[in-house]
Formats: C-alpha cells, sequence, structure tokens
C-alpha cells in the first residue's frame, strides 16, 4: 500500500483516539500503525535531506528552516527521522527524481527535500517536496513565502504540510501556547501572561501582570481571554494575543472565573459566584449577560462542543466533583464521568471527538480522555499533580501543567498525546501554568 493510498484510509476508532490504521499490503508493511491500546504503535521512519540554497548567503536560512521541521516531526512523536550518517548520498538535486532504492535500503518510507531561493522581487520562497519511497513517487510540493518578521512561521507550516501528506492528519505545528510565566519566590510570585509558539519559541508578554489566571485564545486566535486579581476580587479581561489595551467584561457584583469563548468569538462562558452559589453564564462582548445554571451546587469550568451547540462543565450537584454536558442553551444537564475519584477542567476537543479532563483518585492526579457520552475514558498521565488540560489544534495532542513533589509554585508545561504516549515537556523561561492551546495560526 502506497502511503497516498494509506493516508486515504485514515479513520477515527469510534472517536476515542486520533488513531492511524491500515491495513498492511501483502508484499510490504503498512506505514505506519497504531492500535488502539497503543501499545504497537511504530513511527514512520522518514529521511531528511538537509534544505539546500540557491545562493551562499541564503544557507544560514536553509539550515535553520530544516532543522525546525525536523525538530517538529521528532517532536509529535510520529516519525522517526533516520539519522544523515547513514545517508548513501546528500547530493542529491532538488528538482530530479530520487534514487529511491537508495532509501529503500535505510528502511525509509518516505523522503523529504527542500530548497531556499530567492524570488525575482528579492524575497525569499521556501519549496518542499515529501516522497512515498515504497511507491517511488511524489506525494506532495509546496512552495511557501518567508515572512521576514515571523522567519519560524514557514518552518511550522513545511511541518504540518510534511505531517498531513504523509498522515492525513489535520496540521498543528503553526499555532501558539498561552500560559501563565511565574516567576519570584513562593508567596511573593509574580504572574504574567505570556504566549509562545507551540515549541516553546518567540515568548513575548502581551502586557497583563500581577496576579493573572486561566488564559483562553478566541476563536481566531487574535484575542485573549484571562482573569485578573489587580482589584482584590477576580475579573475578566480581553486583550489581544500581541498585546494593546486590556478590556474588563462586565463588573459583576460576585467572584468572575473560568472564561472561554464560544464558537463564534462572540460571547463568553464564565462562572459567577453570587450569595454563595456559584453558576455558568453567557456573556455578550456587546452586553448582555445570561444565566444557564440555577442549582445549589458550585457550577464551574464549562467549554462548548466545536459546534456550539452543548456545554461540558464540572459539578458537584451530585455529591463530587463530576462532568455534566447540557444544551448551549441551558437545561438539564447529564452526568458523563463515572470512575473513581473527582473530576475537573472539563475541555471540549476542536474535532468534537473526546473531552480532556484532570482526575483525582487516591491522591494522585492525571489528565485523562473520555468521548462525549463519557464513554472511553482513557487516562494519559499520573503524577503528583497535573491540571488544565486545552488541546492541539487537531485535537490529537494535550497540553498541560504539573507540579512536582518538592516543587510546588514551580509547575511546567507538558504535552502527550491522546493515547498517551510521548509525553514531553514543553520549554518555557520560567514556571509556567495554566496552558492554553491557540486554533492553528491565519
Amino acid at each position: 500500500m502506497t502511503l497516498a493510498a494509506f493516508a486515504s484510509r485514515l479513520v477515527p476508532l469510534l472517536g476515542v483516539l486520533a488513531c492511524l490504521v491500515a491495513a498492511p499490503a501483502p508484499a510490504q508493511r503498512a506505514p505506519l500503525e497504531i492500535d488502539v491500546s497503543g501499545a504497537q504503535f511504530r513511527p514512520l521512519p522518514v529521511a531528511m535531506l538537509p534544505f539546500t540554497a540557491s545562493e551562499p548567503a541564503l544557507a544560514g536560512a536553509a539550515e535553520s528552516i530544516g532543522a525546525i521541521v525536523e525538530a517538529d516531526l521528532q517532536r509529535s512523536g510520529l516519525f522517526r527521522l533516520i539519522p544523515r550518517a547513514a545517508f548513501l548520498s546528500t547530493d542529491v538535486p532538488f528538482d530530479t527524481m530520487p534514487a529511491f532504492e537508495d532509501w529503500r535500503v535505510l528502511e525509509a518510507e518516505a523522503l523529504i527535500t527542500g530548497r531556499v531561493y530567492r524570488a525575482p522581487d528579492g524575497r525569499l520562497q521556501v519549496q518542499y517536496r515529501v516522497f512515498d519511497v515504497l511507491a517511488g513517487e511524489q506525494l506532495h510540493s509546496q512552495q511557501l513565502p518567508q515572512d521576514a518578521a515571523q522567519p519560524r512561521r514557514v518552518s511550522h507550516q513545511i511541518a504540518d504540510g510534511v505531517l498531513t501528506a504523509l498522515t492525513g492528519e489535520a496540521p498543528y505545528f503553526d499555532s501558539r501556547i498561552a500560559f501563565i510565566d511565574e516567576t519570584g519566590p513562593k508567596g511573593d510570585r509574580r504572574k504574567r501572561l505570556a504566549v509562545m509558539d507551540q515549541d516553546g519559541a518567540n515568548v513575548v508578554y502581551p502586557g497583563a501582570d500581577g496576579l493573572v489566571l486561566t488564559p483562553q485564545f478566541s476563536p481566531d486566535g487574535q484575542r485573549l481571554l484571562y482573569i485578573s486579581y489587580d482589584t482584590g476580587q477576580p475579573e475578566i479581561f480581553l486583550i489581544g494575543a500581541g498585546g494593546g489595551s486590556q478590556r474588563r467584561l462586565g463588573n459583576f457584583p460576585g467572584m468572575s472565573f473560568g472564561p472561554r469563548f464560544s464558537p463564534n468569538g462572540n460571547e463568553v462562558l464564565l462562572s459567577l459566584t453570587e450569595g454563595g452559589n456559584t453558576d455558568l453564564y453567557l456573556l455578550g462582548l456587546n452586553g448582555g449577560l445570561r444565566r444557564l445554571t440555577s442549582n445549589p451546587a458550585i457550577d464551574t469550568s464549562g467549554s462548548f462542543d466545536p459546534d456550539g451547540r452543548r456545554i461540558v462543565f464540572e459539578s458537584d450537584r451530585g455529591g463530587s466533583q463530576q462532568i455534566y454536558v447540557m444544551p448551549a442553551s441551558g437545561g438539564a444537564a447529564q452526568r458523563i464521568s463515572f470512575g473513581e475519584g473527582s473530576y475537573g477542567t472539563p475541555v471540549w476537543s476542536p474535532k468534537g471527538d473526546l473531552i480532556a479532563f484532570t482526575k483525582i483518585r487516591a491522591g494522585r492526579f492525571h489528565i485523562g480522555v473520555m468521548r462525549p457520552d463519557g464513554s472511553g475514558e482513557r487516562l494519559l498521565t499520573t503524577s503528583f499533580l497535573d491540571e488544565g488540560p486545552s488541546f492541539s489544534p487537531n485535537g490529537r495532542f494535550v497540553v498541560f501543567y504539573r507540579e512536582s513533589p518538592g516543587q510546588q509554585g514551580r509547575a511546567q508545561l507538558l504535552s502527550v498525546d491522546v493515547i498517551g504516549r510521548n509525553e514531553r515537556l514543553v520549554a518555557t523561561p520560567n514556571a509556567a501554568s495554566d496552558p492554553s492551546w491557540s486554533p492553528l495560526r491565519r
């Protein structure tokens, strides 16, 4: 089976996992296989030639772009990059078809090549090609401009193109993560709103600091919601993801927390506490506040499904902290979590197939996923303290934050895929918490 044929056969496994499956052809191995448990997963063997440059002045750019692409693919856990020391030749002209047998002998199933050149108008262009080594054919080719203001973006866009060409997975590398950057001693910590590329590069501070928590990207990735304690009580603010003026969203009599955008970006789902009771509300960015729940329990941490028709939230209305789903307009809520322990911080996948959550059981914290009906629960991590899951744009990965024993207040960001493997540290300059993964950049 060729890689192209394989990609066309990708199917979700009952909505539980973004797994890749294929039946192997009799004469060769299937390029990529993941079973439901993930136990038999085999990363796709890929060879990537050094990106070439049309002139010596562009050699540094070509090397940098290639290194970032390679790092993205490696970090995904879906690919095994064959060491270049094993290559039979690295002198392969970009415009020619490679000698596929030279790569089959290395057991490479895909080959990536690229070049950087200067267009007639002087702007830098990057072109790359993806080959199916087993079938001996080109799968994909694309030409992209290099943005001088954001030079790393073209590398992430190339990695996204390779990912989709080889696996059929939707892209996610060209995205960002908002988080809370924490510095200073425990008890006197400075918490700043921060935004970075998904690989930890290009950290910027939009301007919100003091005591800020729980940033959340808007559906277009251009704005951020967050909680600020600058006035002594939690208030919800809106700011541009790249900075700018801050806007307070309403002046509520009680505590407000857990804000999230609606899928259309025009409303904010939040929790308000008044008179000792906490319920979910929907706030219009242009005015108007509507109550969605009315229960003596604590209803909080709401998250819309991608269609905006349902809301998942946590509540202790049944006597313990559990996950419920209800219509987006309010009304009867259905409990979906029934395992041992308590559940919180639910968030709907951008694909709509999964809900991620934090679970506490027997003194241990877990990040997990389940289907929207509560079936197929899978714990992805276990630790002293894991919290705050947020999905990647393609719904295949979850970023969260972790504190370890003896390191309270020194949280780190990590990511894991939805089958519970490939757990990796996401580098940040300081302690970090409360991650929010952006949509794909536009």
